[in-house]
């Protein structure tokens, strides 16, 4: 079986480069059209997918946030996602999903540490260290009755970040567990996908890579027949 499969190859590579120049250039050019279809089509559902992970993040669902990051990817590195993302105010090209976000399910993780740290006030009055944190209430509540914010808005949140980042960890050594807000890093995801893969479009592009690489052989082949020709003309009438 395994050497009938590599003659019907041979047999249909010998084709292949048999068929004349401009029957390459047509099929060059409908499957480049195919290819950049399911390319686009691919694109799609990977922003269905990605759409769908950040439904589960605005529904603070942790476990389908799980599962549809799952999914994506999944899809993702198995397929050729050509994708642009802004970049500095620039665009940019890349191969795969661009960097995303679960902002709200950082805002939860971020309560849950501010939280803690305000139970570690009450329960610490008297601990220099739960000070700490009721210092940095003091100033972000002042600054929420300022502004309109309150528990838990993103800015007191942000407000929460910046305090702590004043004070050193010795300071508040003890506790400074229960009110070390998660870096947004752990909730910043992006999937790359790989520059080729055996998928849908995957075929159809190297499909045409070949055919564009016989044409390319061709056109060097006969520019060499002419040259030769060329050199050896000027040759016989000297």
């Amino acid at each position: 079986m395994g050497g009938l499969s590599k003659n019907k190859l041979k047999q249909s590579l010998k084709k292949i480069f048999r068929l004349s120049s401009w029957k390459i250039v047509l099929i060059l050019i409908l499957l480049g059209f195919l290819t950049a279809t399911l390319m686009r089509f691919d694109h799609i559902r990977m922003t269905e997918l990605r759409d769908a992970v950040m439904a589960a993040d605005e529904a603070n669902d942790d476990e389908q946030i799980a599962k549809a990051l799952s999914e994506l990817r999944s899809f993702t590195i198995h397929h050729i996602i050509f994708n642009t993302v802004e970049e500095n105010g620039s665009q940019k090209i890349t191969f795969g999903t661009g960097p995303f976000y679960l902002e709200n399910q950082y805002i939860r993780k971020a309560n849950e540490a501010i939280a803690a740290a305000q139970a570690e006030i009450n329960t610490h009055t008297s601990n220099p260290n739960g000070n700490v944190y009721k210092r940095v209430a003091e100033v972000c509540d002042a600054q929420g009755i300022k502004y309109g914010w309150r528990y838990p808005d993103k800015q007191y949140i942000n407000c929460w970040v910046n305090e702590l980042a004043t004070y050193p960890i010795e300071d508040n050594m003890d506790v400074y567990g229960a009110a070390t807000l998660p870096s947004t890093e752990l909730f910043r995801h992006e999937y790359s996908s790989p520059l080729w893969y055996p998928c849908g479009s995957g075929i159809c592009l190297l499909i045409c890579i070949i055919l564009a690489l016989i044409l390319f052989v061709r056109l060097l082949i006969w520019l060499i027949i002419h040259l030769a020709l060329f050199i050896l003309e000027k040759s016989h009438k000297k």
